[in-house]
């Protein structure tokens, strides 16, 4: 698993990055052009941006909207209270937060939160639904889920080629594993095996061409 560090502090860089690195590959990076380049190159089970690199007020918030586009989880590390970085990343907003000066245990329980996600949902696909079981419906041509309740731990969706249908579950944030044939979501397009993450009050259109297979797990906790 991967984790995505950008932090222009170089002392601090190193040191967060030693202690993420006990749970996770780590790519540290110092400047918002060094992130987009990670970010177009790679795909990270959680990106780690403080708010403000090398200066930039809202270099922190360009890192946020770029690996959003591309559906990673982003957690922001700042020294600056709930309110104000509130105010600066609007209207976006992490799917984490950790304040400065922060222990060793915050930031790595924060880690673990989004890589055991990453967990659930593998093992989940290592768990696949029968294309015969009751528990699939039908919600719209083309379009087949099973397990999608509220209380669901997991929920998969099957939709034939050329078919498409709205995210319809904003309310939590989820880890997705596309495990067969492509998604495109918001004009960006995935062809499996891919990990994706959807944020809570996300609403994105699916559409696919040649058809796709997914399991979805809401984030926890």
């Amino acid at each position: 698993m991967k984790v995505l560090l950008v932090e222009d502090d170089p002392s601090l860089r190193e040191g967060m990055g030693e202690l993420v690195s006990e749970l996770a590959d780590v790519q540290a990076v110092g400047t918002l052009d060094e992130a987009l380049r990670a970010l177009k190159a790679d795909r990270f089970e959680l990106v780690m941006t403080d708010m403000r690199i090398a200066g930039g007020h809202t270099d922190g918030r360009g890192v946020l909207e770029a690996a959003r586009r591309q559906r990673h989880p982003v957690a922001i590390v700042s020294a600056a209270g709930p309110d104000e970085v509130a105010q600066v990343l609007h209207p976006s907003e992490p799917d984490a937060l950790l304040i400065k000066p922060f222990q060793v245990d915050d930031i790595l329980g924060l880690v673990e939160r989004f890589l055991e996600l990453k967990r659930q949902v593998v093992a989940a696909a290592g768990e696949p639904l029968s294309g015969d079981a009751p528990d699939w419906t039908e919600p719209s041509p083309g379009v087949r889920c099973a397990g999608a309740t509220p209380d669901s731990a997991r929920m998969w969706l099957r939709l034939s080629p050329e078919a498409s249908l709205p995210w319809s579950r904003p309310q939590d944030a989820h880890g997705v594993l596309l495990v067969e044939g492509d998604l495109e979501l918001d004009g960006e397009r995935y062809a499996a095996p891919c990990y994706l993450f959807l944020s809570q009050g996300a609403a994105p259109r699916l559409k696919t061409r040649a058809g796709a297979l997914a399991v979805c797990v809401p984030l926890r906790g």
